[in-house]
């Protein structure tokens, strides 16, 4: 199977990665999850960097509502969701190795509630075991001499789809929160809770408890989350204004819009645009960009 590398809408890759537009510090390939681990991986992603000496290269995420595991030579983790903006940082030479989880897939892994691993990671072996320690040991082994090649990726994918199998089927509630996910990620016109409750069909104190035990989260999290994703898109690929961009993505005022996106990006609005839009794109719109995406 040949890597994903070719442009594609920004949406559905690129707004959750706040890269800079002229960050080459790394190569990123990705590649779908087979069928049978559809119900728990989204995708694997490999990035194989090389940053000077003595510079750093500080990858910045607004992450989904999902897990994460990441072989790197140095480490071996499973990530739960990161409510502000993760960090990521860059130096030497270097790769990791991961899967983008489906929402259901978290609890499933961790044996439990996904809230005791909110803005934290734990070692691959204390979720998996053995299964984690023999992951870790396949997937530094096919990067050992080439993180480039072909078969070292097809190696690295076989290796977590042995370690993730096992944990087949998804189970009924695993599949309603796979469901909530994908209907706030669809659906821009849902602002609130109130809204996701009715598409739902579910009590809000049910939707809670189910956001809470199955991602560590709330569904007004989900909610703000998109949004501000969906203004990370739209300040580097528009030139509209802000009140504009806070009057589409459901915001009372700029005001308001300006406090959200300061607060977890840790820059406004008006800067991210200046620093993030990449030429000879403010005039296309939203429809195509080149291929990034999270560390």
């Amino acid at each position: 199977m040949e890597p994903d590398t070719a442009p594609r809408a920004l949406h559905e890759i690129e707004r959750a990665h706040l890269k800079a537009p002229d960050d080459t510090s790394h190569v990123m390939y990705r590649y779908p999850a087979p069928a049978e681990l559809s119900g728990l991986v989204q995708r694997f992603w490999i990035p194989v960097w090389a940053v000077p000496e003595g510079e750093q290269s500080v990858q910045q995420v607004l992450q989904y509502p999902v897990s994460l595991i990441v072989v790197a030579s140095d480490y071996a983790r499973f990530y739960g969701v990161s409510t502000g903006l993760s960090r990521t940082v860059l130096d030497g030479n270097g790769w990791a190795a991961g899967v983008m989880c489906t929402p259901a897939a978290g609890s499933l892994i961790a044996r439990g509630s996904m809230a005791r691993f909110t803005d934290r990671h734990v070692d691959v072996c204390d979720v998996l075991g053995q299964a984690g320690t023999d992951l870790t040991t396949r997937v530094r082994a096919a990067m050992l001499d080439d993180p480039h090649l072909p078969g070292a990726h097809q190696a690295v994918r076989n290796a977590f789809s042995d370690a993730l199998r096992p944990l087949l089927p998804v189970d009924p509630e695993g599949e309603l929160v796979d469901r909530v996910v994908a209907l706030v990620e669809e659906r821009p016109d849902v602002l609130t809770v109130a809204q996701l409750c009715a598409e739902m069909k579910l009590p809000e104190r049910a939707l809670q408890r189910l956001i809470h035990r199955r991602l560590g989260l709330t569904p007004k999290w989900l909610i703000q989350r998109r949004r501000l994703q969906e203004a990370a898109e739209r300040l580097r690929t528009t030139e509209g204004t802000l009140a504009g961009t806070a009057a589409m993505l459901g915001y009372a005022d700029q005001a308001h819009f300006t406090r959200d996106f300061s607060r977890v990006t840790g820059t406004t609005p008006s800067r991210f645009a200046a620093e993030h839009r990449t030429p000879g794109t403010e005039r296309r719109g939203a429809t195509q960009r080149p291929e990034t995406r999270s560390l």
